[in-house]
């Protein structure tokens, strides 16, 4: 799952990234209310996180226009400002749960994921009574399947054929890559981007590396193979086998 963070103080920024990042999640930071509009606007984020006090243009700024423009992207709103008044101003301008500093990672966490849970809950009521799946529901479902495999986005837990296997932070975020485009065949660079979330040396072997220690645990034990080498340009998840 993909997660923005809007903050302008960096030392919060690279706290919430790595905290999220251990947790699995995918996580992109931009510290003006102005670039955000335009990646919220763009990309597909399961949720923001978004500071009220920013340069320029304010976190409320920033809200209200991602919600003028029909973005319905669950929003935690994270802010210094304390009173009733604040976080009444800040859930009406739009944001769905208010979170003062300073804060628990822990409480962060616990409450980005009952966001989630929340925004897929809704989709699927919206999907039910059109008889039909949006768009939307695609984007925020918290499990995946394909083959044998079977995830659980938020649990963060795996299942093949029945049998639990566990896996890193690192593994699950590209077993998640993987499941999302199965066939697909991903680049090295497709998977840095994606699973780092950040530019490592190109010639380094660290995807060779994290997909063979991906092999080992959903492959080795199991039939048919599913990660593919696809040599010269990167690797495939075929969930048939060959």
């Amino acid at each position: 799952m993909r997660i923005l963070i809007v903050e302008d103080d960096a030392k919060i920024a690279q706290y919430l990234r790595k905290g999220l990042g251990e947790a699995g999640y995918r996580v992109d930071h931009l510290g003006s209310a102005e670039e955000a509009l335009g990646a919220a606007s763009l990309n597909s984020y399961d949720a923001l996180v978004v500071d009220l006090m920013l340069p320029g243009k304010d976190g409320l700024w920033l809200i209200e226009e991602l919600r003028d423009r029909d973005v319905l992207t669950p929003i935690m709103i994270l802010s210094a400002r304390q009173t009733v008044d604040d976080r009444i101003t800040g859930l009406r301008a739009g944001g769905d749960d208010y979170l003062t500093k300073p804060f628990s990672f822990s409480e962060l966490q616990a409450r980005i994921e009952a966001l989630l849970r929340r925004s897929v809950r809704g989709d699927d009521a919206a999907s039910g009574s059109s008889g039909r799946s949006t768009g939307s529901a695609a984007r925020s479902i918290t499990s995946l399947a394909e083959g044998d495999i079977e995830v659980d986005l938020l649990s963060r837990t795996v299942r093949r054929q029945g049998t639990t296997v566990e896996l890193q932070p690192r593994e699950f975020s590209l077993l998640e890559f993987f499941l999302r485009h199965p066939g697909q065949v991903l680049t090295k660079t497709m998977i840095l981007e994606h699973v780092w979330s950040y530019d490592f040396d190109p010639q380094t072997n660290v995807v060779d590396v994290l997909v063979s220690r991906l092999r080992s645990k959903i492959d080795r034990d199991f039939e048919p193979k599913v990660i593919h080498t696809v040599r010269g340009v990167g690797y495939a998840y075929r969930p048939e086998g060959e």
